[in-house]
């Protein structure tokens, strides 16, 4: 094994990621329909505040909160209730993606795991214990927690502190998002391998280590190293 440290993304990497099934979900609980339209109106408000989120220009709190603030107003609850209820919803219908769990059965004793996300706390620990993974990583970087998200270097150091500053060519960052965990681990001096299932072309001048479609190609790309 080429390396002794290896980071996951969990988001699309890990995870099925159904913002718009969890929002039915979480909103069901409150006697609403929630639909297409409705879901076009919630990421209009979610995707430019994840953008200031990443860039450093909001914290976790801001955006939990002002991505619910409609929502909120119609219903007569607090943001916060709304923002309790998806997650505890994500964290139901978040089920690992096809061949992850053969993925890291087969790592887990040859490299050490963990995962470096932007997510948020209360999802990352219900998600993992749910689904069997609360023993197989070494510890969970959390946005959240550590004040900073990915491309953040901030993030970055905090996990290398946590992996007790192993050498930098012994650690692969996997993630399927070029903007955040590519250029962030390249940033960080580390190798990166860019999870891209559907083969999307790379048009942001940002160059990982090696790239690969599937679970079972990056298993096969990791053990013959």
């Amino acid at each position: 094994m080429q390396y002794d440290w290896i980071l996951f993304d969990a988001d699309e990497t890990l995870f099925h990621f159904d913002a718009f099934a969890g929002l039915q979900k979480a909103f069901s609980e409150y006697g609403v329909d929630f639909t297409e339209s409705d879901f076009e109106e919630y990421q209009s408000k979610n995707k430019p505040l994840w953008v200031q989120y990443q860039n450093d220009e909001i914290d976790a709190e801001t955006l939990k909160q002002r991505r619910f603030e409609l929502w909120a107003k119609r219903l007569n609850v607090s943001e916060k209730a709304l923002n309790s209820a998806f997650l505890l919803a994500m964290a139901e219908v978040c089920t690992p993606l096809d061949g992850v769990i053969d993925l890291l059965d087969c790592l887990k004793d040859q490299a050490k795991l963990a995962i470096i996300t932007n997510g948020f706390t209360d999802l990352q620990k219900v998600r993992l214990e749910k689904n069997g993974l609360q023993t197989t990583f070494e510890f969970l970087a959390i946005s959240e927690q550590v004040g900073a998200a990915k491309p953040s270097k901030r993030i970055f150091d905090y996990a290398f502190d946590k992996m007790g500053r192993p050498a930098k060519e012994k650690v692969l960052m996997v993630g399927d998002t070029l903007k955040s965990d590519i250029l962030g681990g390249l940033n960080a001096g580390m190798d990166t391998c860019w999870y891209n299932p559907h083969q999307y072309e790379n048009t942001e001048g940002i160059t990982p280590t090696f790239e690969v479609s599937s679970h079972q190609a990056l298993k096969e790309r990791l053990i013959q190293a």
